[in-house]
């Protein structure tokens, strides 16, 4: 019998490595100082300026076009002021460009403001504040803090005021004072919040950087892999033009007409496959029924139905009659086998009646 299509089963295995969310960072979400550089053009300089670099850790945007960001040596209370514009993005940074002490190093990426404050690299205050009114604070720690309208304070090296339990690190003309997790982590303490390592400045060109709970997107240019299987299961099916073939009323000694019967079949077998074919006896007396056919591109005709001769059909048990074979995979819709089944000589001489037999086509993946 015609062997029964196999569904091709699709099984899809993915290995996805877990990722680990970091511990939450502080909650206050707001613009701070998350790097300062004061070595700007001095010997061994990695940069021409100074810089201030501000960053955007909460949710909302930030309009500073009031505010400033101003500066005061370690001990002093005179402030100098940088003006500010625009706004802040959540997890954008923002980079201000200050003065140069000579043309060492490498120019800052291009800067969202520009002034000409020179920081000192011993010690100083770096103050962001919301208005572009002059601090007279700095003299004392604490002082400046007490003020509502100082969003972020920085006082680094011998510097006098500071956030919380003491100043950032001392820097030097290659290492600035920068803020743990990427600008994020805020407690309140500039000894804690800081460290000192080599400068890196961002601006607001810069991708943006995430400070929330859930899992930082990969590193640029970094890439996540999964497995992926699948088990193709071989696929061989038959079709048959017709279920019932009828050569309707003849005579003895009659050649009925050939009537067609196309054969289509489906295979994934990439070596091919051989089609063929067997019938039973007629009953009640046998008649001599044949097949004729061509093959579909690719395929090979069987040698008994080479030049368009038509073969007698072996009666089982019999050996099957090849009917044709393929060396690869079929087409995307099957091959189709133009046969025909027909009468290789004259009808004989025989009762009178209805006269069946049952034909079978066998395909075989090789």
């Amino acid at each position: 019998m015609p062997r029964v299509l196999v569904p091709a089963l699709l099984a899809v295995l993915v290995a996805v490595g877990l990722l680990v969310a970091p511990a939450a960072q502080s909650a206050s979400p707001d613009l701070v100082v998350s790097q300062l550089f004061a070595g700007g053009g001095n010997s061994g300089a990695p940069f021409t300026n100074d810089f201030v670099e501000l960053f955007n850790r909460g949710s909302t945007s930030v309009d500073i076009g009031s505010w400033t960001i101003q500066y005061a040596s370690a001990g002093g209370s005179t402030w100098q002021s940088t003006a500010l514009s625009g706004s802040v993005q959540p997890g954008r940074y923002y980079l201000v460009q200050l003065a140069s002490a000579a043309a060492i190093g490498s120019p800052l990426p291009t800067p969202d403001a520009t002034g000409t404050t020179n920081l000192a690299v011993s010690g100083g205050k770096v103050a962001l504040v919301r208005d572009s009114t002059l601090l007279t604070c700095g003299a004392s720690a604490g002082s400046c803090s007490a003020n509502s309208q100082v969003a972020d304070l920085i006082g680094y090296g011998s510097a006098a005021d500071y956030e919380g339990g003491g100043p950032a690190p001392a820097i030097s003309n290659t290492l600035a004072a920068v803020r743990a997790g990427a600008g994020c982590t805020d407690t309140d303490d500039n000894s804690s919040d800081f460290s000192s390592a080599s400068p890196a400045p961002h601006n607001s060109s810069t991708p943006a950087a995430s400070c929330g709970s859930g899992p930082p997107p990969p590193p640029e240019g970094v890439s996540q892999s999964a497995a992926v299987d699948i088990d193709i299961q071989p696929v061989l099916s038959i079709a048959l033009e017709r279920s019932t073939v009828s050569f309707g009323n003849a005579a003895a000694g009659d050649t009925p007409a050939s009537v067609s019967e196309h054969v289509t079949v489906v295979s994934n077998n990439e070596t091919g496959y051989a089609l063929t074919i067997h019938r039973s006896a007629f009953t009640p007396a046998d008649l001599p029924l044949g097949i004729s056919g061509t093959a579909p591109s690719g395929g090979q005709i069987g040698p008994g139905l080479a030049g368009g001769a038509i073969a007698p059909i072996p009666v089982a048990p019999a050996a099957d009659l090849l009917v044709g074979t393929t060396a690869a995979r079929s087409a995307g819709a099957g091959d189709v086998w133009a046969t025909s089944l027909g009468f290789v000589s004259p009808l004989p001489v025989v009762p009178p009646g209805r006269y069946t037999s049952t034909v079978t086509f066998t395909v075989i993946g090789r």
